[in-house]
């Protein structure tokens, strides 16, 4: 999750206007991912780079909880846990302990990218980017691409795809480097744990 928050500074806080190709696919879309308040999924992350001549892949669990934010547990080949929950982020310690990022303005506007699109309220990523929607309710894909131009220099694109839930991401840069993220397993969380619950501010 570092390496692909690392990737994705450089694709927020520029301003466009939302193009959709169809409008009643992605408000099906978002009204279904707005129906899980909690998530929990396994997730797998493989970046590759033409510099490099194996991808680099890490895995580990992912929870969403509507209002509060994320945690990301990468668990291989490292263990690190993130904290994103609102316009903050924080590595969490073995303790629970919050520890703040250093400059962590673009982790946030990740965070909150990715959280409005699962709670299904994307307007501030729609003033973003421009956004195709394709596929059908039980099968769609978001693509998004950057409106600016200095940005497009450096940005491919990002691309969403799920079912009831969000199933992939996938970012291209115009160098080469790609990311892919696969999310499996999605389910309702359950209850959450005391650290969970201290990290994201959760009752």
């Amino acid at each position: 999750m570092r390496r692909l928050i690392t990737l994705l500074l450089c694709c927020v806080g520029f301003a466009a206007h939302a193009a959709t190709a169809d409008p009643a696919l992605l408000k099906s879309v978002l009204t279904e991912l707005g129906k899980h308040a909690a998530v929990r999924a396994e997730f797998s992350q493989t970046r590759s780079n033409p510099a490099l001549s194996q991808p680099q892949v890490s895995s580990g669990q992912l929870l969403f909880v509507l209002g509060h934010g994320m945690l990301w547990q990468v668990q291989v080949p490292y263990q690190e846990t993130l904290a994103l929950t609102g316009s903050h982020s924080a590595r969490v310690d073995a303790q629970g302990q919050l520890q703040p990022m250093r400059n962590d303005r673009g982790v946030s506007q990740i965070s909150q990218m990715l959280q409005s699109m699962l709670s299904g309220q994307p307007d501030e990523v729609l003033r973003q980017f421009d956004l195709q929607a394709s596929g059908t309710p039980a099968q769609w894909t978001l693509h998004f691409t950057p409106k600016q131009e200095r940005m497009a220099r450096v940005l491919g694109s990002i691309d969403l795809d799920g079912d009831a839930f969000l199933e992939g991401i996938r970012i291209d840069m115009q160098d080469g480097t790609s990311t892919r993220i696969r999310f499996t397993g999605a389910r309702a969380a359950g209850t959450l744990s005391a650290l969970e619950q201290h990290a994201l501010g959760a009752p």
